[in-house]
């Protein structure tokens, strides 16, 4: 077994020979706890046989690991000034391929065309707030075969991924997430796990992908219309929301109607509905449509 590149102390001197300095408009922090890493690969269920594409490898602590329990690792990588350091630390690791990208900007799917890769892949990554819910949802909305996703992200955040109705870490991004996969908090993780220490906690969440959508609705756009509208005024009656939405063509008394037809009270607040329940309205407000045309 290689040196573990996470040791507090082999970050130190990689850091060091390398004359790096963090990088704030990457929200760069390198994990330096083995324990931690160690959960993030139990928790993304990696096996020999499994393809894993890792986002912001950084050094290559958590890609080393990878690359000793997976059959492949794409590592994607956006600074410039890590590409050598990485070449350098996983040169052992034949099955370790590094991409020097802006994820947001790579064409993942035609990156697993042309390496021949069918089968749903792992996606492990340590994400920075800021671009936390873009990665995600590029992910997917991509169509790309996906196993799960393994991702460290601000415990807040994790919160509200995993969230359910009524509750004040519900939202829109629960019911994003929700719709694309299984949502479970893995371990929660504090500062001194990174180098530098981050201000908050952070937490490890894995996204199981569904095979098909836990909901079907006729018109996906305007369910998430609906979702938008309701958390974009979440103290105000769905009625109200729907209604002040300019995304959507629908007036009070019409909301209030297919609400009824529901089941449910024209007085609600988005934050009571439950995916489910943001489908059968979308649907319900097409059928009250139709019924007027």
């Amino acid at each position: 077994m290689e040196e573990r590149i996470a040791s507090p102390a082999k970050t130190i001197q990689i850091l060091q020979e390398n004359d790096f300095r963090f990088s704030k408009k990457f929200g760069q922090n390198f994990l330096i706890d083995l324990h931690v890493l160690g959960k993030i690969i139990r928790a993304a269920e990696i096996g020999p046989d499994d393809i894993c594409v890792e986002i912001g490898p950084g050094i290559g602590s958590l890609t080393q690991e990878l690359a000793e329990h997976a059959a492949q690792v794409i590592a994607v990588e956006i600074d410039d000034r890590l590409i050598p350091i990485l070449e350098e630390n996983l040169a052992d690791y034949p099955n370790v391929r590094l991409i020097h990208a802006d994820f947001l900007k790579l064409d993942l799917s035609a990156e697993l065309i042309r390496m021949g890769v069918e089968r749903p892949i792992k996606v492990i990554a340590n994400l920075p707030y800021y671009i936390t819910t873009p990665i995600i949802m590029q992910l997917f909305e991509s169509g790309i075969p996906l196993a799960n996703m393994t991702v460290m992200v601000q415990e807040e955040v994790a919160r509200r991924m995993q969230a359910g109705p009524g509750t004040k870490d519900y939202g829109a991004l629960s019911l994003a997430v929700q719709y694309y996969a299984q949502a479970e908090i893995m371990a929660y993780v504090p500062q001194n796990c990174f180098m530098p220490r981050p201000n908050v906690r952070s937490a490890v969440i894995r996204l199981k992908a569904y095979k098909e959508k836990p909901v079907r609705a006729r018109d996906e756009k305007q369910m998430f219309d609906l979702i938008k509208a309701a958390f974009g005024e979440r103290r105000k009656q769905l009625a109200n929301s729907i209604a002040n939405y300019p995304g959507l063509s629908y007036d009070k008394n019409r909301v209030a109607a297919a609400l009824e037809a529901l089941g449910l009270s024209a007085q609600i607040r988005g934050e009571a509905l439950t995916l489910e329940q943001f489908a059968a309205l979308s649907d319900a407000l097409d059928e009250l449509k139709a019924e007027g045309e």
